[in-house]
């Protein structure tokens, strides 16, 4: 099988996104697409299906050029039928196949919880393992635009919630590259959840192959006062906090979550531990979400080294407002960190 052959990355790769001098440099969207055609190219199995992922935009430039390439048999343009997509995309995976369903905007994904939920994420548990469902679902979140309240919702609690899904979320473009190979390699099925705001990111990423699994976070940047975890956007304006509280005398720890669910629950309870104090910041609401988790596990397994309540950076318990002025107001930024983080000291 192709897939044993790659390389894993499973290190934490402690530090901030990678650069270097002579080191090639791509984007989080060129990372995506080449790892999709990775994938294509690998092994005949996996294919491509999604709403309009032959356009010439090629889903925010991710999928753009590969049905040129690859022929339309396998990456396929779909109707505006998400359910029943799904299904299609589902029963693919349980008869062998590698299906990447891609979905322009999560939100719609709803539409489609009945296959994902009751499906999905159950066959391989009904059947005792016998049947495998190697799906890969890409979705995107985002902000801004005046998207409004049915298309910039951060939905990734819904899925975390389900036993038998994992749901990835990667912030850098090396992260994204290996992260989705990784899924498209795993006989699990997995929700990889991209956010608009990082597709023009840049790093170093490597051409070859390679696999990070599902439940490995990372270390951003090290500190000793206050653990700032963070997953997606959120990574970026974790960073921008850390930066400006050294300015003011606090050392951050920035954690970079990438996985949701499972949780890196060892590398999140060993920083709590260190620094005495923890900041939670998700791109999704509050209650009953990500941040509740994490929180939780603070809670659990490491309240003895807590110097301060925990706390969380999240959004209001409002849908998201077309106005321009009111998304200002609406979405958390770093700001918002540096004060929560100062109050906690």
């Amino acid at each position: 099988m192709p897939w044993t052959k790659i390389q894993a990355d499973d290190s934490r790769r402690p530090g901030i996104f990678s650069s270097g001098q002579g080191v090639r440099e791509i984007s989080y969207r060129d990372a995506i697409r080449e790892a999709l055609g990775q994938a294509l190219d690998m092994d005949p199995d996996v294919f491509l299906i999604g709403e309009g992922i032959d356009d010439p935009g090629g889903v925010f430039g991710t999928t753009r050029g590969l049905s040129e390439v690859y022929g339309a048999e396998r990456v396929m343009d779909s109707p505006i039928a998400e359910n029943g997509m799904t299904g299609v995309a589902i029963g693919a995976a349980v008869t062998g196949m590698r299906p990447v369903l891609i979905h322009m905007r999560v939100d719609f994904l709803p539409l489609s919880m009945d296959q994902i939920i009751n499906h999905a994420a159950k066959w391989s548990y009904m059947t005792g393992g016998r049947v495998k469902v190697p799906l890969t679902i890409r979705a995107i979140i985002g902000r801004g635009w005046g998207s409004a309240a049915q298309h910039s919702q951060s939905l990734q609690a819904l899925f975390a919630h389900i036993p038998g899904l994992r749901v990835l979320m990667p912030a850098s473009p090396y992260d994204a590259k290996g992260l989705l190979l990784g899924s498209i390699a795993s006989d699990s099925p997995t929700v990889v959840i991209e956010h608009r705001w990082l597709y023009d990111q840049k790093e170093a990423v490597p051409e070859e192959a390679y696999i990070i699994h599902a439940g490995r976070g990372t270390i951003r940047r090290e500190g000793t006062d206050v653990s700032i975890v963070a997953s997606s956007y959120m990574v970026y304006e974790a960073l921008r906090a850390a930066s400006e509280l050294e300015k003011r005398g606090m050392s951050a720890e920035v954690v970079d979550l990438r996985s949701v669910f499972p949780l890196d629950e060892e590398l999140i309870v060993s920083s709590v531990r260190k620094t005495g104090r923890l900041i939670i910041a998700d791109t999704g609401w509050r209650s009953c979400g990500i941040s509740a988790e994490v929180a939780a596990l603070a809670a659990e397994k490491a309240l003895d080294s807590l110097k301060a309540p925990v706390k969380r950076i999240c959004l209001p318990p409002a849908p998201t407002p077309a106005s321009p002025a009111l998304e200002q107001a609406y979405y958390p930024t770093f700001q918002q960190i540096v004060a929560t983080a100062r109050e906690m000291q």
